[in-house]
């Protein structure tokens, strides 16, 4: 699953000892206590897994990594490890719809490459576009309730600030209605990345995504993924689009059209830079000048990391700590229903309950 070359496992889990673990240490018939925590550092399945008697099932079935060979981007072990979970996830919830006779079938048809993106987005568009809020967060989460109504499954990551190594992924679609987001600050990019794997759910083609500009911007992309990105760009635009189009060429001497853009994305939730790349795209701005305009953006995210830097400093120095609430992702009404409904027909307990929805115990009078 993780295709791993020996060495580089055994490099993996040698990772500070003096004495590195050999071959013969770990592929015999014992194995140190001591080596398996190791290992599990690297998987995080927990000891039990490793005690099963029965061989992990390789199957298409069982995971995306069993069923593709080649993803957009080299995925890191963290990425995988994420994939992992939630195709688990899946299958689990699977059983459950099947136990509780939940119905669970596609609402829309099967599009191919062959289909205009734009027309299928603005189709889609009138379904699945919710009424527009301008606080991000809460239309990220109008949207994650509008897919919820049609049988599509979506579900926020969030990445530990202590974690050393983190996923270098943005977001995955796994079959049948499988939508998996990572939390970002900006959620303008996971608003993005939702409408670009809702593209995905679409041509029913699966993929782990990592969306660069760069990549948009100089067109190395994949048919599919240029489908995705084009789909997604006119899903979140809708009537602005005519906007952009009429506009003249991007230049310094109309200051790029800056005052419109800023306008257009407070609007659609599309950032600027996704914007201007768009323009790249379509050849109304040159490349020179979107370069100027991309490491103006570049400058300004800098310089907010830098005050950010400089204030948990000056926060540190004055003895006092940094009072951040702990982030939680969205939650789907159709995982929650899913969850309520199994428990209703006894297949799952109240502690599962608590333990599927990440809940307390004196919460749970809230969902059952």
């Amino acid at each position: 699953m993780y295709k791993l070359p020996v060495q580089e496992f055994l490099n993996m889990i040698s990772e500070g000892l003096k004495s590195p673990i050999n071959e013969s240490d770990i592929f015999s018939n014992k194995i140190k206590i001591t080596h398996l925590k190791r290992i599990d550092k690297i998987f995080e399945k927990g000891l039990h897994y490793y005690l099963d008697p029965m061989a992990p099932e390789k199957s298409k079935e069982a995971s995306i990594f069993f069923r593709k060979d080649k993803f957009g981007t080299k995925l890191n072990i963290r990425a995988k490890k994420v994939v992992c979970q939630y195709e688990e996830l899946k299958l689990s919830l699977s059983a459950i719809a099947k136990l509780s006779d939940l119905r669970t079938e596609r609402k829309f048809p099967k599009y191919t490459l062959r289909d205009d993106p734009k027309e299928v987005a603005f189709k889609i568009r009138n379904t699945l576009y919710p009424k527009f809020i301008i606080n991000r967060r809460d239309f990220l989460q109008a949207l994650i309730s509008k897919f919820a109504e049609y049988n599509i499954l979506v579900f926020e990551f969030i990445e530990s600030s202590q974690r050393k190594e983190k996923a270098n992924i943005d977001g995955f679609y796994l079959k049948p209605n499988f939508i998996v987001l990572k939390r970002y600050q900006a959620f303008r990019r996971e608003i993005f990345t939702l409408a670009h794997e809702l593209g995905h759910f679409l041509l029913e083609e699966e993929e782990i995504d990592l969306l660069e500009y760069q990549s948009i911007a100089n067109r190395q992309l994949s048919t599919i993924e240029r489908w995705c990105n084009d789909f997604s760009y006119c899903f979140l635009i809708g009537d602005y689009e005519r906007i952009i189009e009429q506009l003249p060429q991007a230049s310094p001497e109309n200051d790029y059209h800056f005052g419109i853009i800023e306008n257009i994305s407070n609007s659609t939730h599309l950032s600027q830079i996704a914007l201007f790349t768009r323009l790249l795209y379509q050849n109304e701005i040159s490349q020179s000048n979107y370069n100027k305009v991309k490491e103006d953006f570049d400058e300004r995210y800098r310089a907010i990391l830098l005050e950010r830097e400089l204030e948990k400093e000056k926060l540190k120095e004055e003895g006092r700590k940094t009072q951040f609430s702990s982030a939680k992702p969205i939650p789907s009404p159709l995982f929650i229903s899913t969850i309520q409904t199994a428990f209703y027909e006894g297949i799952i307990n109240e502690y599962e309950v608590c333990q599927r929805l990440n809940i307390k115990p004196d919460k749970l009078e809230n969902y059952i």
